[in-house]
């Protein structure tokens, strides 16, 4: 029995999905045979929108179109301008590390807001107890 050469035109590539969760895709051909691979451009920042400067942009859609392109539709909550472009593998790395801390942000303030919230109900309850006003029909 023959062995395969460790490397018969297949390449496995780790890909985490918009979920956090991830997986291993296999490409069976050499990352060479898609053509040439276009020159790195600049890395853009996805998450800013270049209409109204805010830092909003997120993804609607976005796939991978070979091993180092991604198609991305962007969409910005404050303008509503809509994108689609194709976008290299650093600018899409960079892109979700800028929406997990992004969603960093927000659960941080999400947490500050229950609390808040929690302290505001606990605060209505006591003074109902203080005032006698809670009833057994109120549960």
């Amino acid at each position: 029995m023959s062995q395969q050469p460790p490397n018969n035109g297949q390449h496995v590539r780790r890909v985490v999905l918009p979920s956090g969760r991830a997986i291993e895709v296999v490409y069976f051909e050499s990352p060479a045979s898609n053509g040439p691979v276009p020159a790195t451009k600049p890395l853009r920042d996805l998450h800013i929108c270049p209409d109204c400067d805010r830092d909003l942009v997120y993804p609607v859609e976005w796939e991978e179109t070979s091993p180092a392109l991604w198609e991305v539709q962007l969409r910005c909550p404050n303008c509503g301008r809509c994108e689609i472009g194709t976008f290299d593998q650093p600018t899409v790395d960079h892109f979700d590390k800028m929406l997990d801390l992004g969603t960093e942000v927000l659960v941080g303030d999400l947490k500050r807001l229950e609390h808040a919230n929690m302290e505001q109900e606990i605060e209505v309850f006591a003074c109902a107890l203080r005032a006698d006003a809670l009833l057994p029909e109120d549960f």
